[in-house]
């Protein structure tokens, strides 16, 4: 092997050659390469482009905080997109590419770009590009925008595991302090997992000879053994990359490239955070050259793969430990100078590194190595809640207050002397008092040389340079979280881990103050990038959204139904061989003149029971429930905590203490676990119950004018008599000697019955439903059919005439919010400002002229002024009504329009329409049929 490769160091399998390819050229690597590190040990510094200027970049540090190395990989035939390249592990055969570079990173012609820089800075974008118009510099710009392409082709076999698992003791960092307090821990008979993102355990203990008077790697082997021996797990190759509520931690485990990686989502009594720390980078001019590194980086390159970062290194690092690195890789063989930074420092070269330039001395060197100081790696401890605190004398922000559950040890809590780590993690593993840390690290970082002409990069990925946070702070985006937005600084896909805290020393430059009073970013996960197919996992197709079935599927495609998915269910649209129209046509006419069965089963049927049922069906419905008899339904909304209607049905009280909820079909779920959540927020649980019974209780609904004369025949054991069984009322009978519930209820606005029977007697109601039915010119009836007659009626559909704004009001029902003097979900919210604007939208009904088309859904309904024509409401469900002759449509419209009479204008696609404002009710108003 040539190039940068040191003998008989690192954790590599030099009997094990790989071939690769980048950007069309052959080299090799070794088993146990990265692909950064392969790369390097060929001598490649040039590795990709920047995602602006299209500047040349090289790696900047060995794992996780590099931001430049990013690559488009292809093996076995797939391709993955956006590959870190310092994380990615070499395997034989791969076509490894550049991202943001055309034809190749060694020769980019978008580099062309990087000439005009002095007209891109930050925030050229939001001023440049509005005149005359953004939409013609639109298609252009999402051409240049992002890194990588995604590759469209499916991987067979990606798919990603998802478990779940648990531990008293969660340690994040497999580094000589993880190490030490997974072992202490687990030999007091705690259960312990010890998490480490590499394949192989030893953190930055692999850069030390001796650790406790032993051999590094004797010590290690050690350790590991005891550790396993008490019962302890181990799982490598996995970052913790977020924290979430409960103590969730959530882990990432690789499996090998093309492979979908496994999500471990763990619950951890407590976690022990030994994540370590990280270089930060010195800020000076040039310094994104390829061969500018991470002090810290070159180390780990070093002893775990054997690369030498160069060979005529200069190296800037004000602090404590480095002259122990330093001297790390002149035994290697390389030649080391020690530059102090002091005044303008500037990187001589281009693609390759010539020199460094201090003030008036230059400095012959093919690698600069840089570190102002060491910073823990304390996202995770942010994800938890956990608070900073800068430590002056290590220049660094440290743990301060933050979760009981979660602790900092060594260098993540800037203990940085190797004794004193190993002391703290096994007192905090076991429970001890922390001790005192001893630790006589410091760091001096230089000065952002504000003065200095040259240009000097913060963010490497996003080409984020001193200048422009000048620019940010003159505009007044001083706030750090306006800041990052403003130049996108630490929105690369290192997010921030090498650039958090140049630009907060450079901001706190500008701006006279100190760090600490200059602020900090949140944190949030993931810490590092990790693929969708994470989260997705297993939940594909059915798995992700099972397809609910109906008990009677069977006799609905025999009776010849077009089956669809509506709202979950796979369910009959319409019935017979006609065209869609004519048979949903056929279907209202059946219905307006005889009467339909339809299969109604999904409609919930969630039973509230207990002694403070009332009061909780009560508090959970717009409406007042609690004057409802036993026998008796009402219609009301169930409301979020905003006041927005979630769902609308009827609920139907049984005894006095006892309720059956009808929800919508789509929202049996969510309602359910609405229910349960509030069962258990500020309620006694063991007063109240809730059980879903909706797959327990098929329903079938017989409606229209020869409903009432099919029931008869099916010796039901009900009065069915108007007087005796009247509209919104429940009675309990009997079907075949089985019990069955009979509500009357219309969604068409004919006289309806729902009944609700045993599993076991459902087929036998739907034949026997069918066969009487047929004597009175009744028959099947789908969906589609039932949609278009509640929308003559006005009734609604939840979430399709709403929308994440409407309020009961807005629908016609204000009377609960002016009266109800009980509490309930969503009170408060209802008298808002925002509740109470004379302008709300308000829920109408369109009548189109005479011969006109029905209107489109989603249609706006326009006023014209000055600034030509504004939205004032939307159509929201449109038909051709075959009982009225003529189309009518639902819309929401501004309450200064919603006059009836007012003629309308709409616009749609382009085209303009005029509608009249009428009431939504277009049939029987009156509602004599509904009471017939």
């Amino acid at each position: 092997m040539t190039g940068f490769r040191a003998p008989a160091r690192g954790l590599i399998d030099r009997n094990r050659i790989l071939s690769f390819r980048f950007d069309g050229r052959a080299y090799y690597g070794c088993a146990g390469d990265t692909v950064v590190s392969a790369l390097l040990a060929n001598g490649v510094r040039v590795m990709g482009r920047s995602f602006k200027y299209h500047r040349p970049r090289g790696a900047w540090s060995s794992w996780f905080d590099d931001p430049n190395a990013v690559f488009a990989i292809r093996l076995n035939g797939h391709e993955l997109p956006n590959c870190p390249g310092a994380t990615t592990e070499l395997q034989d055969g791969m076509e490894v590419r550049s991202v943001n570079a055309f034809p190749s990173a060694r020769f980019d012609l978008k580099s062309a770009l990087d000439l005009g820089h002095r007209f891109l800075p930050a925030g050229f974008y939001y001023k440049t590009f509005m005149w005359p118009d953004w939409h013609l510099f639109e298609p252009t710009i999402r051409r240049m925008a992002g890194l990588g392409k995604l590759e469209m082709s499916e991987i067979d076999g990606y798919v990603s595991d998802q478990t779940h698992d648990a531990c008293d003791l969660l340690v994040v960092g497999g580094g000589p302090s993880g190490i030490a307090a997974a072992r202490a821990a687990a030999e007091r008979g705690m259960s312990v997992v010890l998490v480490e993102d590499h394949d192989a355990l030893g953190g930055s203990g692999l850069q030390v000879a001796r650790i406790e008077d032993r051999d590094m790697a004797v010590w290690m082997r050690e350790q590991i053994a005891a550790f396993q021996a008490a019962g302890g797990q181990i799982l490598s190759r996995t970052t913790a990359f977020g924290v979430y509520d409960h103590q969730l931690v959530a882990l990432i485990q690789q499996r090998g490239f093309g492979r979908g990686p496994r999500l471990i989502r763990m619950r951890a009594q407590r976690c022990v955070l030994a994540a370590g720390a990280l270089d930060r980078p010195v800020t000076f001019g040039n310094n994104d050259r390829p061969g500018v590194m991470s002090l810290a980086g070159a180390c780990d390159l070093l002893a775990r793969y054997g690369v030498l970062a160069g060979q005529r290194i200069a190296v800037m690092a004000p602090h404590s430990q480095a002259a122990a690195q330093i001297e790390m890789l002149r035994d290697a063989g390389a030649t080391m100078t020690e530059v102090a930074p002091d005044g303008p420092a500037r990187a001589l070269g281009g693609k390759r590194l010539r020199g460094l330039r201090v003030g008036d001395q230059t400095y012959g060197c093919d690698t600069i190595l840089t570190s102002a100081g060491m910073m823990p790696v304390l996202h995770l401890w942010r994800h938890a809640g956990g608070k900073l605190s800068w430590d002056s004398t290590a220049s660094a922000f440290v743990p301060a207050s933050g979760p009981d559950w979660m602790t900092a040890v060594g260098g993540a809590n800037g203990t940085f002397d190797l004794a004193d780590a190993l002391i703290e993690a096994r007192a905090v593993a076991v429970g001890d008092d922390r001790p005192k840390r001893l630790c006589a690290y410091q760091a001096h970082p230089p000065e952002v040389v504000l003065t200095d002409k040259s240009r000097q990069w913060v963010d490497f990925q996003n080409d984020v340079t001193v200048k422009d946070i000048e620019i940010a702070a003159r505009e007044n985006y001083v706030s750090v979280e306006h800041l990052k937005r403003y130049t996108t600084l630490g929105m690369a896909t290192d997010q921030g881990k090498t650039s958090n805290i140049p630009g907060l020393s450079t901001m706190a430059s500008l701006r006279g103050k100190s760090i600490p009073e200059t602020g900090t970013t949140t944190f949030r996960p993931p810490f590092v990038p990790v693929p969708l197919e994470l989260y997705r996992g297993a939940h594909r197709g059915q798995q992700f959204h099972p397809l609910k079935r109906l008990c009677l599927e069977h006799r609905h495609r025999a009776a010849g139904a077009a089956l669809g998915e509506y709202g979950g269910w796979l369910r009959p649209g319409w019935y017979g061989g006609d065209t869609p129209q004519d048979a949903i046509q056929r279907e209202i006419a059946m219905v307006r003149h005889s009467a339909g069965v339809m299969d109604a089963s999904p409609l919930g049927k969630i039973e509230v029971m207990g002694p403070d049922a009332e009061q909780f069906v009560n508090f959970i419905y717009y409406n007042t429930i609690a004057t409802l008899k036993p026998g008796f339904i009402r219609y009301g909304f169930m409301l979020t905590e905003g006041g927005i209607v979630y769902d609308d049905g009827v609920i139907a009280r049984i005894d006095q203490n006892r309720f059956v909820i009808s929800c919508s079909s789509s929202h049996v779920e969510g309602v359910s676990a609405m229910l349960e959540a509030w069962r258990q927020d500020g309620n006694d649980p063991d007063r109240i119950f809730v059980h879903d019974t909706t797959l327990n209780w098929p329903t079938i609904t017989v409606t229209g004018p020869k409903a009432r004369d099919i029931l008869r025949r099916l010796d039901l054991g009900v009065d069915l008599s108007p007087d005796a069984f009247g509209h919104m009322q429940m009675r309990e009978g009997r079907f075949q000697a089985a019990p069955a519930r009979i509500a009357r209820v219309s969604f068409t606005g004919e006289v309806s019955y729902e009944i609700s029977v045993p599993v076991a007697q459902a087929q036998a109601l739907w034949d026997a439903a069918l066969e009487v039915g047929a004597e009175h010119g009744a028959g099947p009836l789908g969906l589609e059919a039932v949609s278009v007659m509640r929308a003559e009626k006005g009734y609604v559909i939840i979430g399709k005439d709403t929308d994440g704004e409407t309020m009961p009001h807005d629908l016609g029902f204000s009377i609960p919010r002016l009266k109800k003097k009980a509490a309930f979900v969503g009170d408060r919210a209802l008298h808002t400002e925002n509740a109470t604007r004379p302008d709300r939208r308000r829920f109408v009904g369109l009548k189109v002229p005479d011969g006109d088309p029905m209107l489109p859904v989603s249609a706006h309904i326009v006023t014209r002024g000055q600034g030509g024509p504004s939205s004032c409401g939307y159509v929201s469900s449109s038909y051709l009504s075959p009982t009225l002759g003529h189309p009518i449509a639902l819309a929401h419209l501004d309450q200064t329009q919603a006059t009836e009479g007012t003629e309308v204008e709409l616009l749609h696609l382009g085209q303009t329409r005029r509608a009249i404002v009428t009431a939504p009710c277009f049939f029987d108003p009156k509602g004599e049929r509904l009471h017939a």
